[in-house]
């Protein structure tokens, strides 16, 4: 997928090439201009017509794919960070604050990826400890007490797997959050913008709405790690993701997710103040104002919501 969006930089690039060449020469390249512009949207297409589960797992993985702090730039303003999970210590693999969407006060919160090696070291590479999730649960429960709507931005490769965040109460803290914010008495949308893996993404998505880019993933575990564990080969990764139902369009046809937001061709990161803005459309329509009012009757439909998710039938004979 990589090496297909890389000719399709290559064209855009001769493309300008031979725009700025009319200008110098003041030669008309019109036509020779219109047909690589054909070809060109030709390629696009074609590339998102064929990406596989593992395509869209290589485009979510990007470190030009906007961010959540991208998003929140763009989306929301006045936004106020806030830190520290009054415990133990400030997470930077999520942020979260306060800001405003329009007209009305939200509270804002997301896993944070680095642009470059030593930002990722600073973020944990987008991966939070249990002081980022319980930081991210203060903020929900801040949110609930002065009645803000809650927005989540998911995208992380999973919670931190190592000793220092086991031994402060990693597991604890995500089924701290799976728990609290069933009951959340404000609204709660989550958007997964790029990777959402395992217990990490979880412990931001339970929601009344999931939404989901065109091409960002939501998994239990990353199909290397479900190749490894399945099949003790990490090279069949590519099957893994085929078989896992990753994409955007599988879950929404298993009904495990509620809206998907389109991108631009080639990815989000191809056009991010476009992306942002179909983000901030999407969310303008929800009726967040009534949502707010409706106190345990929201709570009730989050409940059901994920009682529904793994139905199956049963019979005296056999169940499936």
């Amino acid at each position: 997928m990589l090496e297909r969006e890389k000719d399709i930089n290559d064209l855009k690039n001769k493309i300008e090439e031979l725009q700025k060449l009319a200008l110098e020469k003041k030669t008309d390249f019109g036509e020779e201009i219109s047909i690589l512009e054909a070809k060109l949207e030709k390629m696009k297409a074609d590339l998102i017509r064929n990406l596989s589960p593992m395509d869209k797992l290589a485009l979510s993985r990007l470190v030009e794919r906007p961010t959540t702090l991208d998003y929140i730039e763009k989306i929301f303003d006045g936004f106020i960070e806030l830190h520290g999970d009054r415990n133990f210590a400030d997470d930077p693999s999520i942020v979260g604050g306060i800001a405003r969407l329009g007209d009305l006060p939200v509270t804002v919160i997301g896993q944070q990826k680095g642009r470059d090696i030593k930002e990722n070291v600073k973020r944990n590479f987008g991966m939070p400890k249990p002081e980022g999730f319980r930081k991210a649960l203060r903020l929900m429960k801040q949110a609930e007490k002065f009645q803000r709507p809650v927005i989540c931005f998911v995208d992380t490769p999973g919670a931190d797997p190592g000793a220092g965040a086991e031994e402060r109460g990693q597991g604890e803290a995500i089924a701290r959050n799976l728990m609290d914010m069933i009951n959340l008495r404000v609204p709660v949308i989550s958007i997964v913008i790029g990777e959402g893996g395992s217990g990490g993404a979880l412990a931001l998505s339970v929601a009344d709405e999931i939404w989901m880019l065109e091409h960002s993933v939501y998994a239990i575990l990353s199909p290397e790690g479900f190749a490894s564990i399945l099949w003790k080969d990490a090279k069949r990764a590519q099957e893994a993701a085929q078989k896992m139902k990753i994409t955007a369009q599988d879950l929404l046809a298993l009904g495990l997710i509620d809206k998907i937001i389109p991108e631009s061709p080639g990815g989000a990161h191809h056009d991010p103040d476009k992306m942002a803005a179909s983000i901030r459309d999407c969310l303008l329509q929800v009726p967040f104002k009534s949502m707010i009012t409706q106190g345990e009757e929201l709570t009730g439909r989050r409940y059901e919501k994920y009682r529904q998710i793994g139905s199956y039938l049963e019979s005296d004979n056999n169940i499936q």
